[in-house]
C-alpha cells in the first residue's frame, strides 16, 4: 500500500467512508481501532456487506480508507492483522 488513507505524520485515518455496492449509499463511520469489522449493514437498503475475498474488513472492502491494522502496515492477507 502507498500510504493512502494516512495523515500527514504518519497518524492513522479513524474515519472511512462507506459505499454500499447494492445502493450507493455512502456514510462516514469510524473504524474500530482494535477489532476488525466483518459486517455492516447499510441504512439505506439493508444489505449486509461483508468483507470481499482477500479483504480482512469492511472498510478494506468498501471504505474510502483502509482499516487502523492495514495502515499501520499490516499484511493484507483475508484475516484481521490485530
Amino acid at each position: 500500500m502507498s500510504g493512502a488513507g494516512r495523515q500527514a505524520g504518519g497518524s492513522v485515518v479513524l474515519d472511512s467512508t462507506l459505499t454500499c455496492p447494492a445502493c450507493g449509499h455512502v456514510k462516514t463511520e469510524t473504524m474500530p481501532t482494535d477489532a476488525c469489522q466483518w459486517y455492516y449493514e447499510c441504512e439505506a437498503c439493508h444489505t449486509l456487506l461483508q468483507p470481499r475475498s482477500g479483504d480482512c474488513c469492511v472498510f478494506c472492502s468498501y471504505g474510502s480508507v483502509p482499516c487502523p491494522p492495514i495502515q499501520a502496515g499490516g499484511k493484507p492477507d483475508g484475516r484481521c492483522p490485530g
